[in-house]
């Protein structure tokens, strides 16, 4: 399960992917709490959402070629400077006093921009210093370490909300954070390894579409990827609605669901770092699994059963995901990663500010249960029409391969 971390190259990115993750969780925490306090609307935390991944939407693709043409780790430490110093400006507005929905959009908006350059070389990255046989192995452990500081985070920014009475201590703990993890990863040096895929000054974005589409199965993902994204991995958003307005609780509450769900994430990372290489299928079957677990998780009565069914939830979700993210990277050219996985991260991201502003007018119409069911209901029924189609396409397949019967003759309109 762990021997990604024998190369020192990724024990170092490790620990600092760890970091950096805690803090933008807690981040997005202080930053939504902080929304509600100002507006108390459920329509303006789905905005909040819709700027914060909005710029994935536009600059993603980008994104991934910067990290296929310049260093990818120089990217990183740059990028981590930029998400800490805008924690500290929020901070500091806050601690001011002067706090107003405005400056939340655009730091949200600006967090965002930094964000699409910084995760299209994150995950190209994570290629670059590992061998290729381990590829899988370090997937799943990025993402299992993605979900501990989705436990670590919401925990930690709740109860720091909850004590202090206010998002400004937690915003500046995040910047400090981030000024951790850009230290290490400029100070802990070069293996080597890191410069077997050379940055190309060609790369060129048209390129990594056109990738793309001429593989089927990658095709295939990314699409699905893109429903459930759109319309099921809203969980920053719903969770939030239903502590407050279906449970009439506080931050605490929402800062444990938050944590429960990424409990349930983590332990689905780690079970996807112990298989083997996955496939379309696998992808297909998870979503749909996914789905009908978020469907059921709305219909839960009350908040410990709601939170309870959380945990399941996330297990399917990081399932999920670390299946789809690792079937596309090991279908990719290592010269053509950054490319393909800005795109893929356009999907993943992008996709929120289309569904987070429906989510939020879904909660205020229906009800914050309906954010889950109908979600849950469009994932799986997506998924289910990827398996057709992945079946549809292997009987295709299996027809024209199937050898002719003797004496057909290939010339005559028999064939």
């Amino acid at each position: 399960m762990f021997r990604s971390l024998e190369h020192r190259r990724f024990r170092v990115f490790a620990g600092g992917f760890a970091t950096a993750t805690t803090a933008t969780w807690m981040h997005r925490v202080a930053q939504d709490w902080l929304i509600l306090q100002l507006t108390g609307s459920g329509v303006a935390l789905g905005v909040i959402t819709a700027l914060q991944f909005t710029p994935m939407l536009l600059l993603s693709p980008w994104g991934g070629v910067i990290a296929d043409r310049y260093p990818r780790r120089a990217l990183l430490i740059g990028t981590q400077t930029a998400m800490g110093v805008l924690a500290t400006a929020l901070g500091l507005v806050v601690i001011a006093g002067v706090a107003e929905p405005w400056h939340v959009y655009l730091i949200a908006l600006l967090f965002g921009g930094a964000t699409a350059v910084d995760q299209p070389a994150r995950q190209a990255y994570v290629g670059d210093i590992v061998p290729p046989e381990l590829l899988q192995n370090a997937v799943g452990l990025t993402g299992a370490l993605f979900n501990l500081g989705r436990v670590i985070g919401p925990a930690v920014s709740g109860l720091g909300i909850a004590a202090a009475g206010s998002t400004a201590p937690v915003l500046l703990a995040t910047a400090l954070l981030y000024a951790m993890v850009a230290i290490l990863w400029r100070v802990a040096g070069d293996d080597g390894l890191e410069k077997r895929v050379k940055p190309t000054s060609k790369a060129r974005l048209p390129d990594g579409f056109l990738y793309i589409r001429r593989n089927p199965d990658l095709l295939l993902v990314v699409i699905l990827v893109g429903f459930v994204a759109t319309f099921g991995l809203n969980f920053q958003l719903t969770t939030a609605l239903m502590a407050t307005g279906t449970f009439r609780l506080g931050a605490d509450a929402y800062g444990l669901l938050s944590s429960v769900l990424a409990c349930g994430a983590l332990t689905g990372a780690l079970l996807a770092a112990r298989r083997g290489a996955p496939g379309p299928r696998r992808v297909v079957f998870a979503g749909v699994v996914f789905g009908l677990l978020e469907l059921a998780a709305g219909l839960m009565p009350d908040y410990p059963t709601f939170m309870i069914s959380l945990f399941p939830v996330g297990v399917a979700m990081l399932t999920f995901a670390t299946t789809a993210s690792t079937t596309v990277q090991l279908t990719s050219d290592p010269a053509m990663r950054g490319r393909v996985m800005g795109i893929y991260l356009l999907v993943v991201f992008g996709a929120n500010p289309l569904g987070g502003p429906v989510i939020g007018w879904m909660a205020e119409a229906f009800g914050a249960r309906w954010t889950l069911i109908g979600g849950g209901a469009v994932s799986a029924l997506a998924a289910l029409v990827a398996g057709l189609v992945l079946r549809c396409r292997s009987r295709a397949a299996g027809a024209v391969t199937e050898p002719l019967p003797q004496g057909t003759d290939t010339a005559s309109g028999d064939r």
